[in-house]
């Protein structure tokens, strides 16, 4: 089970981190993500992080602004969000994929979604 918090609203230029507890599993050996869908919009993926913590993705459009971070004694990941942008306004969801990733954009590869967040940036 994964639970997301930490959204809300914000002014541009503002921060916020999110956060996704994972729970029902002893191993913390899984892959985790974030992804974002804004009114009207497709999913897009966000960022993402590997189970040791060693290796991270972001989207273009969120690099040097989002670092995603994970502690796995507390089975969680987290997402800061630095200079915020109206157009990051989105419902914001983690993801988990158990097994070997390599398309981290493809939501379908992920195994378990949480319950999103709001985050509202406004102008």
């Amino acid at each position: 089970q994964l639970q997301a918090s930490g959204g809300g609203l914000v002014q541009a230029g503002g921060s916020l981190r999110l956060s996704c507890a994972a729970s029902g599993r002893t191993s913390s050996k899984y892959h985790m993500a974030w992804f974002r869908q804004a009114p009207g919009k497709e999913r897009e993926f966000v960022s993402g992080v590997s189970w040791t913590g060693g290796s991270t993705r972001y989207a273009d459009s969120v690099k040097g602004r989002f670092t995603i971070s994970r502690d796995n004694a507390k089975n969680t990941v987290y997402l800061q969000m630095n200079s915020l942008k109206p157009e990051d306004t989105a419902v914001y969801y983690c993801a988990v994929r158990l097994g070997i990733i390599s398309r981290w954009e493809l939501g379908h590869v992920y195994d378990y979604w949480g319950h999103g967040t709001l985050v509202t940036v406004s102008s």
